[in-house]
């Protein structure tokens, strides 16, 4: 892994770790934008074990945090439902690998992908441990009361890839060409 690809996993679980800790201590809950560093991670490192490495490893880092420190609504570790929230980050790696180009349509539409997706399988991950039942009813209660949690992760997505993707243009501005180490 070359020394930029490094700083930028570096910097991304850092990002996912402070961002999901301060939004939890403030109690704006789901306003991490834990999706769009996935997604951002998947298009801009090469190695796709490395991008679903960044995704999770964030989340995880977090949810240890929040294991030994926990909050009114993040316990750390919670159960199967975790393992879909993992791997809904992992599928928004694979729609930002997926990406071929970074312009407005692919960011705007990649975000959108990789949150519905996330919505989906995390909450499907929250009905398959039974809290509203193993009904239709119950099924449908899940997701509509994710919604407003919906809201707030949208949100954040679109904000964290609009800085991200913002950032990473930037310095591919300012820096043209690589810098070669003396």
């Amino acid at each position: 892994m070359k020394n930029n690809q490094l700083f930028l996993a570096i910097g991304l679980v850092l990002l996912a770790v402070v961002s999901r800790i301060m939004c939890a201590e403030i109690g704006a809950y789901n306003f991490a934008p834990v999706v769009a560093i996935g997604l951002v991670s998947g298009m801009l490192v090469k190695d796709v074990k490395t991008a679903i490495l960044i995704a999770l490893l964030g989340q995880f880092l977090a949810d240890v945090y929040f294991q030994v420190f926990p909050t009114l609504t993040n316990t750390g570790f919670y159960g199967m439902a975790q393992f879909f929230v993992y791997a809904g980050l992992i599928v928004a790696a694979f729609i930002g690998k997926a990406m071929n180009k970074v312009n407005a349509g692919t960011i705007i539409g990649g975000t959108l992908a990789a949150s519905v997706s996330f919505f989906i399988i995390s909450n499907f991950g929250y009905f398959a441990q039974g809290y509203n039942g193993y009904t239709f009813s119950g099924l449908t209660t899940t997701y509509v009361d994710a919604i407003p949690f919906f809201k707030s992760s949208l949100l954040a997505d679109f904000i964290g890839s609009a800085v991200l993707f913002s950032a990473y243009f930037a310095t591919k501005f300012a820096f043209p060409k690589p810098i070669k180490a003396a």
